[in-house]
């Protein structure tokens, strides 16, 4: 979308005090939503959250200094929305095109009690055959909490669709060297960090500590996992529904990176991210739906 037409096509989404559209970096449209308890900002490439604050606290989102706001490149932070595929595949973009395509904002409300829900549609995708009868949907509600929800449905008649999501959360803390993460422990992983091919693996440690590249993919795993970082002094929950795999990852100084990431920030991120990957992946029939919701949220560290 050329940001020129942003008036003729999206201003009449905007709420007064609530939701406002403007040009962010790179010329892309952002939508920016403020609410009694929090503020934050959606690029429409990708659907992409890219901030989210509550009053009186640190952005619960990293974002990268370097990252790309590029129409044809995926937004380094935040929160990329992970569609139909995960990792590489040949040919392709990793991760999927969805976090690199311009989706559509078709509906903003809000409520009495002060939340605000955005909802847009990944448009239909020329030269994409194979998934022309998929439909992705994504709703925001910013409130004290952020709630995402990534809806997939086949509106084919005859073709059951294989697909993988994940929401590839970025999370801000003050130094990694003062983070733990609960919720894992005794849960089978497979290791992708340091040269290994996936590896499973048992943490039987009742708190997991990042201290070196860690790329974890747990399977079959449901669980709600929390942050605690005790340098920003808050507890990052991380609460989820309709998904099967659990993604933690932070690249430290080792794994080479695009160059849309400066790796001694890998100090101040950790990702955690929900979805169903790999031999999660999902399994949808003609006429049926899925819907991934993460539900992020905070309090202070006692």
């Amino acid at each position: 979308m050329n940001v020129s037409t942003i008036s003729g096509l999206l201003r009449k989404l905007e709420i007064p005090g609530r939701v406002a559209i403007s040009t962010g970096y790179g010329g892309l449209p952002k939508i920016n939503v403020k609410t009694d308890f929090s503020t934050a900002e959606i690029y429409m490439h990708g659907a992409h959250a890219t901030g989210f604050q509550k009053k009186g606290e640190p952005s619960l989102l990293f974002m990268s200094s370097k990252s790309w706001f590029d129409p044809v490149k995926p937004i380094r932070g935040g929160v990329p929305v992970i569609v139909p595929w995960f990792g590489n595949r040949q040919g392709e973009p990793s991760h999927g095109f969805a976090r690199i395509t311009e989706w559509e904002l078709v509906k903003t409300s809000s409520t009495a009690e002060g939340a605000v829900t955005l909802r847009f549609a990944l448009p239909e995708m020329p030269g994409r055959a194979a998934w022309k009868n998929l439909r992705n949907e994504f709703i925001v509600t910013v409130a004290d909490t952020l709630t995402m929800e990534l809806v997939a449905a086949n509106d084919g008649c005859d073709e059951t669709l294989e697909i993988e999501n994940c929401l590839h959360t970025y999370f801000q803390v003050g130094d990694i060297g003062a983070v733990y993460l609960t919720g894992l422990r005794d849960a089978p992983f497979n290791d992708f960090a340091a040269g290994n091919t996936g590896t499973r693996k048992v943490e039987h440690n009742p708190v997991l500590r990042i201290a070196k590249e860690t790329n974890r993919v747990y399977p079959d795993n449901t669980a709600t996992v929390e942050i605690h970082d005790e340098s920003l002094k808050r507890i990052i929950r991380v609460e989820k529904f309709n998904s099967q795999s659990t993604v933690v990852w932070n690249p430290w100084t080792t794994q080479k990176l695009p160059d849309d990431f400066d790796p001694a920030e890998h100090k101040h991120m950790v990702c955690v991210e929900s979805g169903n990957v790999k031999q999660n992946k999902i399994s949808l029939a003609p006429g049926k739906t899925s819907a991934l919701k993460v539900v992020l949220s905070s309090v202070p560290q006692k």
